[in-house]
């Protein structure tokens, strides 16, 4: 029962003591445990600053990113139609001279043609002249032999002349 009713002096000397250990605390052990708090406080709340400005930081350098995307996006779609405009040039230019180079072939090829034609009828015309001269030479060389053929159409010939 001493336990639950202490006597005057044990009271006495535990608060004494207890004085003595709040104020050996006070004075040695709390200010650094409050210092580490405080510490340990800034330092959290640093750390949090600092993941609020990296997490700022980041949205800021995805933003810039997204700029820079949509920028590379536009510039290639430039790049895309410039090159489809040189190409669509290119490939104009080159149909152009392709249609203007094969018009001059069939020109070309129509004159080799005129001109090929012309030559063939003219030699088709000189052998027919030379084979009529020969064949007509054949047939009045045959005809005129003999001396009274000869007269006979030579009075034929003077005949139809003069009747013309």
């Amino acid at each position: 029962m001493q336990l639950l009713n202490p006597g005057l002096g044990v009271i006495f000397w535990m608060t004494i003591i207890f004085l003595v250990v709040i104020f050996i605390l006070g004075k040695y052990a709390w200010p650094s445990v409050l210092k580490g708090l405080k510490e340990r406080e800034q330092s959290i709340q640093e750390s949090l600053d600092a993941a609020k400005e990296a997490q700022e930081q980041m949205k800021q350098l995805q933003l810039d990113n997204e700029k820079l995307m949509a920028e590379a996006r536009e510039e290639r779609n430039a790049i895309l139609a410039e090159a489809r405009k040189i190409k669509d040039k290119i490939v104009g230019e080159a149909k152009e001279k392709a249609e203007s180079e094969a018009s001059a072939i069939v020109e070309s090829a129509q004159e080799r043609i005129k001109n090929e034609k012309k030559t063939a009828l003219l030699e088709i015309k000189n052998t027919v002249a030379e084979y009529s001269i020969e064949i007509a030479e054949k047939i009045l060389r045959e005809e005129l032999k003999d001396k009274k053929r000869q007269k006979e159409y030579i009075n034929k010939l003077l005949k139809e002349t003069s009747l013309n």
